[in-house]
């Protein structure tokens, strides 16, 4: 068996990336051949059979030249008409089976999400994937209601549960340097795009630091408001007191959630996030706007709202690791993935 999987691959890393590495990984280690297109404009050298095309045209004459009997597409954020034509590419290959992972949570609440039906475009394209795992129940409602029959719909989790052991890199020196002189020390990860509402958490941190003087915030991330973001920071008169670091490698991102006092997830919208996860597991709390399908053990605010971020980091800050941990779902979310896989290779529903 070949796989082939098209979405975005690390750096940066997200949720969609996590969850791609990981399956890929996991085959890789049972010395089956996974190569991945990337599908972002983030490139880097090509190599170990990851593939940076720079155009629709040189993706589309991959998919006709590699070898491979799955192809997995990973889809997140809004379905543009660009990536609804690549799912259309991706379903119509010859001589392949075609799976389709939607990890657009914040999707089918949308206007656009909420008015298409069976047939509608959408629901054309993504019932000629012989499989699509959603990851979470409101995707497979998405999905039936577009028309696609129950039995190729699969719910899996998509995430693999992070560990932080010996093997796990320390933080770099200008890291440790700003966790070691805050506390409490404040952690945002995710892309830096409008989406997760960060100018909110530039500005919240300087009214936590009039209750906590030494409280700081790193943000963990890259994007296209990598710039504005700075700018914003430094016009502040706490500016030492906020870290944006960019992109950073994943382990040393488990290390600094695991180490930090509390995360935040602040979002117009969002999906199942699996930093948030990654948090819950790893013990840290967690402050996260409202989207209706957060996990248990969390902290929920509305969106976009400073007086209730503030009040919730607050009441967080003065109970540090007190509150509710996420029990850690279940440890084969991954295999279910690769099983996926040989099921139909077998042909079997």
């Amino acid at each position: 068996m070949r796989v082939l999987q098209l979405g975005p691959y690390p750096p940066p890393h997200g949720g969609v990336q996590t969850n791609l590495v990981a399956i890929r990984e996991a085959l890789l280690r049972q010395n089956i051949s996974c190569a991945v297109i990337n599908i972002t404009r983030h490139r880097k050298p090509e190599g170990e059979e990851v593939y940076y095309p720079k155009n629709a045209l040189q993706l589309l004459r991959l998919l006709l030249k590699l070898r491979y009997d799955i192809i997995h597409l990973h889809m997140g954020g809004n379905v543009t008409n660009r990536l609804l034509g690549l799912a259309l590419a991706c379903s119509s290959m010859p001589r392949s089976k075609s799976v389709l992972t939607f990890h657009s949570g914040g999707y089918p609440s949308s206007p656009v999400g909420q008015s298409a039906g069976p047939f509608s475009l959408l629901g054309f394209v993504f019932r000629r994937f012989d499989r699509i795992v959603a990851v979470n129940q409101q995707i497979v409602d998405f999905f039936c209601k577009l028309g696609v029959p129950r039995n190729r719909i699969r719910f899996i989790y998509p995430y693999p549960m992070p560990r932080i052991d010996e093997h796990t890199p320390p933080l770099p020196d200008n890291l440790q340097h700003f966790f070691d002189a805050h506390k409490p020390l404040l952690i945002s990860v995710g892309l830096l795009e409008p989406e997760y509402d960060l100018a909110l958490q530039i500005e919240a941190l300087g009214r936590v630091r009039e209750k906590f003087p030494n409280a700081g915030l790193v943000m963990i991330g890259a994007g296209s408001l990598e710039e504005q973001l700075q700018q914003l920071i430094s016009a502040k008169n706490y500016r030492e007191h906020l870290l944006l670091t960019s992109d950073v490698p994943h382990a040393v991102t488990l290390r600094a959630i695991a180490e930090s006092d509390v995360m935040l997830r602040t979002t117009w919208y969002d999906g199942d996030a699996v930093s948030v996860r990654e948090a819950l597991h790893l013990g840290t709390p967690v402050i996260a706007t409202d989207n209706g399908m957060r996990p248990a053990g969390m902290h929920l605010i509305r969106a976009h709202d400073l007086d209730v971020l503030f009040s919730a980091i607050a009441q967080v800050a003065a109970h540090l690791r007190a509150g509710n941990q996420l029990p850690s779902p279940p440890q084969d979310n991954i295999r279910a993935v690769i099983d996926l896989y040989h099921q139909l290779m077998s042909n079997q529903d």
